[in-house]
């Protein structure tokens, strides 16, 4: 049997044993124009505030050497797509946006940088639509890499995040800011053994879902500790407030003793509060020392954004912190670069907007701004001319495709589509180089001169689309 009939007969087996219903891979999801409508805007504005405080953009390739991901993300490593050897290099689907720009940096000599990237990334964790965690995600990350004085860009990183999230509907929400060698000091101080801190670093992290009794549970009875051991440590992670307020306590309280590495952490926020109240997002943070963040390569400050329905907390939205030791992983020298950066959980936000865009019927409006009808036949070219006139004004205009369409049928779809503006023309107009401009909303119908047309629509509250993109190197060439 030659291939193309071993092809023929395979395809007619397949078909006669009926067709497969398609399916999505588990954790991910399609998305429709009306959800695309939410995401473009939320990107929109995302990217405005990431421009505005002097970010630029970088992307990397979405998948990396297995060995530049291996050994970065602690017990969440189990969680990396790794892809099927093809005889060549070992790879792996990336996690997140940090390690590629670490090995980014380390490529690249770019100085002091100020960068965000918009991609999507990939995790092997237990999908939950409904809260908007997939396994196939954007994440939105800003960074600041190079030398600056401190907790300068530390602040600024945290009211990019603040900024982002009070423009966007999504509620009220706090931040969550600890700092890792307090973190470790508490370990140390408890009698913790060195080899243990990371996995109970991660067991901490798990306050904000489970009380306390049960983390000292897991400490005790899965990781090792002592009962003595774990009730220190509860003296010091079940304290969080207001920032100032805890920080003045933990000085007074002299907690941390001579705590070199503590007392120098406690300095370090006292300048981070001060440089965030300057910034006007000092209101939103907590000081929690439960606050753990199970990722290996954070070095100092680190922040957890979360959603709060009165004074619950309902899920985490935005997480970052400083990681001055991860590039130099990937340095062939050594050499380090500080840097310290934020992530927007942008599922999350849009969960949540889609959520409310559906009942307030938001995505029932059209994204079509004027509907082009005519009357009679022939009149085809008429209507595309008009809307050539409409679209070179950055006016979204559609117009019925059929060559001699019914008025009634044209009016259906307008009003099924809530387009707000509806031009009419027959033979008559055309001669006399009128049209008639029907408003929807007030169901008024004006005539008006083909020559004034787009200036009549934008008085009337027609709306243009917004470039919103710097083209200027494009011009240019």
């Amino acid at each position: 049997m030659n291939s193309s009939n071993y092809y023929t007969s395979l395809i007619d087996k397949i078909n006669a044993g009926g067709k497969r219903k398609p399916k999505i891979a588990k954790g991910t999801r399609d998305y429709g124009p009306e959800q695309m409508r939410i995401r473009e805007q939320v990107f929109a504005t995302i990217r405005r505030v990431f421009k505005r405080h002097g970010g630029v953009e970088i992307d990397t390739p979405v998948f990396e050497l297995k060995e530049v991901l291996t050994g970065k993300y602690g017990e969440d490593s189990k969680l990396i797509y790794d892809l099927a050897d093809q005889g060549g290099e070992l790879l792996s689907l990336r996690y997140d946006l940090t390690v590629p720009f670490a090995r980014f940096l380390a490529m690249n000599s770019v100085g002091n940088i100020k960068r965000y990237h918009i991609a999507k990334v990939y995790r092997r964790d237990q999908p939950q639509l409904a809260r908007g965690r997939y396994r196939e995600f954007y994440q939105c990350d800003f960074d600041v890499a190079g030398n600056y004085p401190p907790m300068v860009p530390d602040a600024e990183v945290i009211t990019v995040a603040v900024e982002i999230l009070s423009e966007l509907p999504v509620g009220s929400f706090i931040v969550k800011l600890n700092h890792r060698k307090l973190l470790d000091a508490i370990f140390e101080l408890s009698g913790v053994p060195v080899e243990k801190f990371r996995p109970i670093c991660s067991a901490v992290d798990k306050l904000d879902k489970l009380p306390w009794e049960d983390v000292k549970k897991e400490m005790v009875f899965e990781k090792g500790l002592s009962e003595e051991v774990a009730d220190r440590i509860g003296l010091f992670v079940n304290r969080k407030g207001d920032p100032r307020e805890l920080l003045n306590a933990f000085n007074n309280e002299k907690v941390f003793g001579d705590h070199v590495q503590a007392n120098q952490a406690l300095i370090d926020m006292k300048i981070l509060f001060d440089y965030l109240d300057a910034m006007g997002s000092l209101s939103f943070i907590s000081f929690d020392m439960s606050l753990a963040r199970g990722l290996d390569y954070y070095t100092g400050v680190i922040y957890e954004i979360v959603l709060v329905d009165g004074t619950s907390q309902v899920g985490s939205i935005s997480a970052g912190g400083r990681y001055d030791n991860l590039v130099g992983m990937f340095s062939v020298s050594g050499a380090q670069t500080p840097c310290v950066g934020v992530s927007i959980g942008i599922e999350r936000v849009f969960a949540i907007l889609e959520k409310k865009a559906e009942e307030l019927k938001l995505l029932q409006s059209s994204v079509i701004q004027v509907f082009i009808a005519s009357i009679g036949p022939g009149l085809i070219t008429q209507r595309m001319r008009l809307a050539n006139l409409l679209w070179k004004s950055n006016i979204s205009t559609e117009y019925s495709h059929l060559e001699n369409p019914k008025l009634v049928k044209q009016l259906d779809e307008v009003l099924e589509r809530k387009i707000p503006f509806m031009i009419v023309f027959g033979e008559d107009e055309l001669q006399q180089g009128v049209v008639k401009l029907k408003i929807m909303s007030k169901h008024e119908e004006i005539t008006i001169s083909i020559d004034k047309l787009v200036e009549g629509l934008l008085e009337h509250g027609c709306l243009q689309l917004s470039p919103g993109i710097d083209l200027s190197l494009i011009n240019a060439m």
